[in-house]
């Protein structure tokens, strides 16, 4: 399959079949496909967590808001989240990037806030959740990118306490009766002309 036609094919899974598990193949290439992700300057400030006990996955559903059932059902919960300790991150740079790139970053943070130095970091999560989720489509895996959790309690919950949970995203096989899926529910984009331009 394409990957235009594996996007195309993707959709947000609303109803997973809680029978249906994910091979251990492709749990793993996703995990790599999340290491490999790009970041600004290659600053990596992020962490996953992959959740697949179930008694973790029934704690982190009553903090899931309305997707309480989509945690419980899906097969694994991956927790994206953002670095939140900036000083330990600092030193981690220092050590890990070449010099050029950790001076890029020691001026950006002497010239702006703690709370914008983290609103940067967060927007590199967002750029491997974009990775995960094509990636997702690419090897048949359903897929539901939450906003809709109680980030604080994911916290509590998922520990490590250097990095504060951002979104989270259900993984697993979607229900044959999902009324979301493309074939009960086709997709509504706007015209290419109306979101694209070349200059």
């Amino acid at each position: 399959m394409s990957f235009l036609k594996a996007i195309e094919n993707r959709y947000t899974t609303k109803v997973y079949d809680s029978a249906k598990k994910i091979e251990e193949s492709k749990i793993q290439e996703l995990k790599e496909v999340l290491r490999l992700s790009p970041s600004s300057i290659n600053s990596q400030p992020w962490e996953f967590v992959f959740v697949q006990d179930v008694a973790t996955k029934e704690t982190l559903s009553k903090v899931s808001q309305h997707n309480h059932e989509k945690v419980m059902n899906c097969d694994t919960v991956v927790v994206f989240r953002s670095i939140d300790n900036l000083t330990a991150f600092s030193k981690e740079l220092k050590e890990r990037l070449p010099e050029y790139a950790y001076e890029f970053y020691r001026v950006a943070a002497e010239h702006q806030s703690e709370d914008a130095m983290k609103e940067w970091m967060t927007k590199q999560v967002y750029i491997a959740l974009g990775m995960f989720l094509s990636a997702c489509a690419a090897l048949g895996v359903d897929a539901t990118p939450m906003e809709g959790i109680e980030s604080e309690a994911y916290d509590k919950i998922v520990g490590n306490t250097d990095f504060k949970t951002v979104l989270a995203v259900a993984i697993g096989q979607r229900d044959a009766e999902d009324f979301n899926q493309p074939s009960k529910k086709p997709k509504i984009r706007k015209a290419l002309n109306q979101v694209v331009r070349t200059l």
